[in-house]
C-alpha cells in the first residue's frame, strides 16, 4: 500500500486534535474530490513500518484525541490489508483514544453487507473502529459548514453502537463531547 500524506496535527476529520493518513487508491472517482490525486494506488509512497511507528508516535501527547484514516480509499481490499497492522498497533498502544475512518464505500451495503462477510480485513477494521463517515462525496450536495463530512448524502456513524444494536446510530445526533 501506498501512503498520500499523514498530517500530524488535523483538526478537519474528526473531533479534536488528530493524526490522519491519508492512503493511496480509489476507485470511486467522486466529481469535484478534494484528494483526486490519491486516486492512483500507486501515489506517494510506500506505507511501512517505519510510518505506524511515527504515527504511534505523534499519536503519544494527551491532547491528541485519535487517529483518522482517509484517502484515496481505506477500504480498497489492498488498503484494507496495509492499514490492520496499523490499526492493530494503535489499539494496543492507545485502547482509549477513538479510530475515525472516511469510506466513499456505503456502510450496509457494501462494508458490513458484503466486505464483512468476505475479508477477515474488513471484520477486525471494522470491529477496532470507532467511527465510520460512509458515501460517496457528491459535489451537487456539497454544503459548506457540515461537520466532518463534504456532502450531506455522507453519514458519521458510530460502529460500536451499531455492532451492539445492528441500527444505525450516527454521531451527529449523540453529544459530541460524550462519545468518540
Amino acid at each position: 500500500m501506498n501512503y498520500a500524506d499523514i498530517k500530524q496535527y488535523d483538526v478537519a476529520n474528526g473531533p479534536g486534535v488528530r493524526i490522519s493518513l491519508f492512503v493511496s487508491g480509489c476507485t470511486h472517482h467522486c466529481k469535484e474530490c478534494f484528494n483526486e490525486e490519491a486516486w492512483d494506488f500507486n501515489y506517494g509512497k510506500p506505507f511501512t513500518q517505519a510510518e505506524i511507528d511515527r504515527i504511534i508516535e505523534y499519536l503519544s501527547p494527551n491532547y491528541i484525541k485519535g487517529l483518522t484514516i482517509l484517502g484515496g480509499e481505506p477500504f480498497e481490499h489492498s488498503n484494507q490489508k496495509g492499514i490492520l497492522p496499523l490499526i492493530r498497533k494503535f489499539r494496543e498502544v492507545y485502547p482509549d483514544k477513538s479510530l475515525w475512518c472516511y469510506s466513499g464505500y456505503d456502510f450496509e451495503k457494501d462494508i458490513m453487507g458484503r466486505m464483512y462477510k468476505e475479508w477477515p480485513e474488513t471484520k477486525e477494521i471494522v470491529e477496532n473502529t470507532d467511527v465510520i463517515v460512509d458515501g460517496e462525496f457528491m459535489a451537487d450536495l456539497k454544503k459548506v459548514g457540515l461537520r466532518f463530512k463534504g456532502s450531506t448524502n455522507q453519514r458519521i456513524i458510530c460502529v460500536k453502537d451499531y455492532l451492539e444494536t445492528g441500527k444505525i446510530v450516527l454521531w451527529d445526533e449523540l453529544n459530541p463531547l460524550e462519545k468518540y
